[in-house]
This record gives structure tokens, sequence and C-alpha cells, in this order.
């Protein structure tokens, strides 16, 4: 078939690769970076990684202004490469970018000119069985969710209606292999909490997330004694996860609990293969 080009590549570029302008968002990522800080991760090797939300991204800004007041000069950052990232690997704040996916046309162009922007396989991003797997020599790694539990599970696959949104991609990877796992999200979402007694899908197990950070405060997994033992005398505003679940109930949210029958339209696999949950269709009413 003769076209007149293969692709557009103007479609690459998305707007959730631009940062936020919500002050709401903001303090979440000042509050982020300050964490990161607080827990020592700020020095030179540091290995990061965030994703491409607005608020992931202004949460690499925040961690980029700290790594330059520090002279701090980071091994590598991970992942989805974004424009953000492409400029802290230009300005010196890391020594090479390790790229599995380009989020826009920025990150595109440096992978090109920039022997220092290198292309990574999925195997050697995440497979848990390469030896060369980048997910485990991570230090801290910034994630995004639809629904958290008070077990500190985590959704990014269904809504809290249930319905299939897109896939994990590496989410349960990367909280798995850093040593520093960050939930950041609004509290609430239009008039739902994103806390919730138990998650609709769990995409990511709770073992695998440190904390949890909200504009209402910050929830360390109690699992995590070490990092409650650093934060023990902190200015950041540290809560239990009930804290947070509990202030989204006083704010009006409303717990949404779908209504399924018995018939599984989907299968949630762990990255050692086993199966962490199941998806149930969901009953029209």
């Amino acid at each position: 078939v003769v076209v007149d080009s293969i692709g557009n590549p103007n479609g690459i570029v998305s707007g959730s690769t631009k940062i936020t302008s919500d002050p709401v968002r903001l303090k979440i990522a000042d509050e982020t970076a300050a964490l990161i800080d607080e827990l020592g991760f700020i020095k030179n090797g540091l290995s990061f990684q965030t994703g491409a939300s607005s608020t992931s991204l202004a949460v690499a800004e925040r961690v980029k202004q700290r790594m330059q007041d520090k002279k701090v000069v980071g091994s590598f950052a991970l992942g989805g490469i974004h424009s953000y990232l492409v400029r802290m690997l230009e300005d010196g704040q890391f020594k090479k970018l390790l790229d599995t996916q380009s989020f826009d046309l920025e990150s595109v162009a440096s992978a090109k000119r920039n022997k220092l922007h290198m292309a990574l396989s999925a195997s050697q991003y995440a497979n848990p069985s390469s030896k060369s797997c980048a997910v485990n020599n991570l230090d801290v790694v910034i994630l995004g969710a639809t629904e958290i539990d008070e077990d500190f599970n985590v959704n990014v696959i269904t809504g809290s209606n249930g319905i299939i949104m897109g896939a994990a991609g590496g989410h349960s990877d990367c909280a798995a292999g850093a040593k520093l796992s960050i939930v950041v999200s609004n509290l609430m979402k239009k008039d739902y909490c994103v806390v919730k007694k138990h998650v609709c899908t769990i995409a990511t197990p709770g073992q695998s997330i440190d904390a949890v950070v909200t504009e209402f405060g910050i929830a360390i997994n109690p699992l995590r004694k070490d990092l409650l033992a650093c934060l023990q005398n902190s200015k950041l505003n540290i809560v239990p996860i009930s804290y947070l679940r509990n202030l989204g109930e006083k704010m009006g949210a409303k717990e949404i609990v779908p209504e399924t029958s018995d018939r599984i339209v989907g299968v949630v696999e762990y990255r050692d293969g086993t199966i962490i949950d199941n998806i149930y269709q969901i009953v029209d009413k």
C-alpha cells in the first residue's frame, strides 16, 4: 500500500508529558522531593525513575533542584524517558539514561544524538530472571495509582468501578526492585478517595510500596521500620495510611464497590508469573 508517510511522529507528543501547574500537585511534588532528601537518597550515584504524569514530572524537577544545590551527580535515570530527564542528563545530574520507552519527541531526538542515552530492551529493563535487570538497581522510583488500600496494595489496572483501564506496565517491577518506591497522588479524585479499605484490583502488592505521598500527609509502610526510624524527628507530615482514608470519608468520599459476576475476564500476573488477582465481569444494572 502506498502512503504519504509511515506514521505521524507528532503523535508521540502527549498532553500527559507536561509538568503540572496545579498548586496541590506541586505541593505533593515538593513533599516527595523533601522525603527523598530526608531519607538520604539525594547523593552521588543516585539511580532514579519517574513516570510521565504531570505530578511525576514535577517531582523530577524538584529532585533536579536538590541535586544541583548539593552538587550531586546520579548514576542513571531509567524507564520511560521524557524531556525532563533528558535535560537532567544534559545538565549533568545523571551520567546516563537507560531508555526502554521514549515519551516525547525531545527524548527521541536525544536517543539519536547522545551516546549516553542508551536503549534498553524490556527484558534488560524488568525481567526478574535477567542478571542485567535494571529495575533491581534502582534507588528511587515515583509511581502513580488509581487506588491504594490500607495494606499499601496499589491498583493501576482498573478504576474503582472495576472496569479495565489499561495495563500495569512496569509498575510492580519497579516497586519490587527499587530501594524506595513512592506512590504520589491527590487524596481526592472527583468525589472518591484514592485510599480505600481494599483496592478493587491488586496490580502491585503492598509489601513493595514504601510510601504514599498526598497533599494531606505522607504514609510510610509499617513494614519499613528503617524509614520510620529515619523520619522520627522529621518536620514532614507523616501520618498513618488509615488517617488518609478516614480523612477522605470526612471529606465526603464515596466508597465504590462494583457488583460483579463470577465470570473472570482477566487475571493479574505478577513479575514472577504467579497470579495475584482476578478481574471479574461487571454486572450491568
